[in-house]
């Protein structure tokens, strides 16, 4: 599938058919958020894949919303807060890589680059929360290419959620993203006018 036909088709499903899905789709679809960019390669998204009727029924305690835990698949995507420590080794690879070359950042010393000015909490946060969404992104564009479907949610309790997970206190869920092979077909939904969303050119 084209990557704009993937763009067109995506809907968010709250339906699915009991079938389940293949192991090697779920791997995919890991892999696909993977190779997703962040920022300063930071690489802060973790993910749980959650299959069992056990486990899904833990975490059903954690969101109002039944389809989520109806799917035959869950995955849980986090963001750890402890990946800020990361800094200099993510930026030293990339500078190794080459990625800075021709630019300022090339002459950069990575130690330096990782103790700029701290985020404040909100901001950080915040910061991390972007960085899963681009991973978050690469799955659901993934899925519709393997004929699956999933939905964005991030309607639940981020207690109960990481209490079902049994995630530590360096852990937050970003979303939650039931994916199956769906059971409905919505339509196109309502999109503003692409010149109610371009500004201006300059």
């Amino acid at each position: 599938m084209e990557l704009l036909e993937a763009i067109q088709s995506r809907r968010s499903i709250r339906k699915f058919l009991s079938k389940p899905v293949p192991e090697e789709y779920i791997t995919q679809l890991i892999e696909a958020a993977r190779l997703a960019p962040s920022g300063s390669n930071l690489q802060p998204t973790r993910f749980i894949v959650i299959k069992s009727d056990a486990a899904r029924t833990q975490l059903s305690s954690a969101t109002s919303l039944p389809f989520v835990t109806q799917a035959p698949v869950v995955i849980a995507c986090i963001v750890d807060t402890e990946s800020f420590g990361s800094m200099e080794t993510r930026a030293r690879e990339l500078k190794e890589a080459g990625a800075f070359t021709d630019t300022p950042l090339d002459n950069m010393d990575p130690k330096l680059y990782a103790k700029r000015k701290p985020m404040d909490q909100a901001t950080a946060e915040g910061y991390l929360r972007l960085n899963a969404a681009i991973a978050i992104d690469h799955i659901t564009l993934r899925a519709v290419d393997l004929g699956l479907g999933t939905c964005w949610v991030m309607m639940f309790d981020q207690e109960k959620a990481k209490q079902a997970l049994g995630l530590d206190d360096n852990y937050n869920v970003v979303a939650l993203i039931p994916v199956g092979y769906p059971d409905q077909s919505p339509g196109p939904r309502p999109r503003l006018e692409r010149d109610q969303i371009l500004l201006k050119e300059m």
